[in-house]
């Protein structure tokens, strides 16, 4: 269930990716103009967790979930209404403040029921689940667009939203009792906040979720353009080449929870996922530069998909070493986390919508550079040799 969750956003996303070209013909938008659509979903999600997580410490996490829910399904169905491409804009960001409720309060669950290695695990395992999400979004986005127009994409994410919010008022009971619910308000929630930000190791695992976004959600934005438009697969080619990228990151996210964790430290693991992005991205501006010569869909596709299983390795890791740091305030240490994350998401597809259509490189430059600031940021603000984050969970 807390995967289905986590699911919600990815889903919210990737079952409209390929759709994207069509949504930008339909309105006689730009390209930059057709990926803001997926920018307002991203900003929403961002600012929907800094509202829903201090919500969750303070009331529980079942009513803000289920209001959450609801208005994801209401938003969902406007978007398929929308008559123009800044109405459909609007609602997406609409879209993605009440989607952020499911992950951010998934998260939170998880650190109210877990702790340690074991809450690793957990992640890892949330990973999976949620990775399912991506397999599968692109390819029934992409099937259901021989049946329908973009349109009916939303009327399917509406009726996900209304299966979740029923699958949630009979089976998710509350995992936050009244006496560790915390109250003050607004200014309380700040407060804490304003503590969590404060620390120096649970910020720099913040950060290097953000930039392991980065790398997500510039392939997310650039990919329908880059595999369709400049290597010429269909919708459907596409959606097989981002399920297949997607269920690496799947397959190395459970070898992650299954075999590592436990094993190795968390810190390695994540410099190591960390190194692999870095690596395949700079291999992608080489081929994409021409350095090797003409450039096909082959190598582009393999360099992507190295980068999108090395993401399994990193995000349940950094995940599980910033809230292991928070056992006192979940629902907002989640909320920082998700907000910085998908800030940085955001601010990923900004970059390569502005850099255009016409090459692959602005692609692998930001996986390259987000993951080069990713490993300097675990360096200098985690200090991962000295092993404090694990140390003190464990104490």
């Amino acid at each position: 269930m807390l995967g289905a969750l986590s699911a919600v956003p990815p889903l919210s996303m990737d079952m409209y990716l390929p759709a994207l070209p069509d949504v930008s013909h339909t309105y006689g938008a730009s390209a930059s103009t057709g990926q803001m659509t997926l920018t307002a979903c991203l900003a929403g999600m961002a600012l929907g967790q800094i509202v829903v997580g201090p919500m969750s410490d303070r009331w529980g996490r079942r009513p803000p979930l289920l209001t959450g829910l609801l208005v994801y399904v209401v938003a969902s169905v406007s978007c398929a209404a929308a008559p123009s491409v800044e109405v459909l804009i609007g609602f997406r960001l609409l879209q993605g403040m009440a989607g952020a409720a499911g992950v951010v309060i998934a998260r939170a669950v998880v650190r109210d029921l877990c702790d340690g290695l074991e809450m690793a695990r957990f992640f890892s395992m949330l990973l999976l689940v949620s990775s399912l999400a991506p397999v599968v979004a692109p390819l029934l986005g992409g099937q259901a667009l021989r049946f329908t127009a973009w349109r009916g994409v939303f009327l399917v994410l509406a009726a996900v939203g209304a299966a979740l919010t029923a699958l949630v008022w009979r089976r998710l009971p509350e995992t936050l009792p009244p006496a560790r619910r915390r109250g003050g308000g607004v200014l309380g929630a700040l407060f804490t906040m304003r503590g969590l930000a404060a620390d120096r190791v649970f910020g720099g695992y913040v950060i290097v979720h953000g930039f392991a976004f980065g790398v997500l959600f510039s392939y997310i934005a650039a990919s329908p353009f880059v595999i369709q438009e400049l290597y010429g697969a269909s919708p459907q080619g596409f959606s097989l080449i981002y399920g297949l990228n997607s269920l690496g990151m799947m397959v190395v996210g459970r070898i992650n929870g299954r075999l590592l964790v436990g094993r190795v430290r968390l810190e390695k693991v994540l410099a190591l996922g960390l190194s692999l992005i870095a690596a395949a991205g700079a291999a992608m501006l080489l081929v994409t530069s021409g350095v090797f010569g003409g450039t096909g869909t082959v190598p582009v596709a393999c360099c992507l998909f190295v980068v999108t299983s090395a993401l399994g390795l990193v995000l349940p890791n950094t995940n599980a070493l910033a809230m292991m740091r928070t056992p006192h305030a979940a629902g907002s240490a989640s909320a920082l986390l998700g907000t910085a994350t998908y800030s940085m998401g955001a601010l990923g597809t900004v970059l390569v919508g502005m850099a255009g259509k016409e090459s692959a490189e602005p692609l692998a430059a930001v996986q390259l550079g987000s993951a080069l600031a990713g490993i300097v940021t675990l360096l200098v603000l985690c200090r991962p040799w000295r092993n404090v984050s694990v140390e003190r969970a464990e104490h």
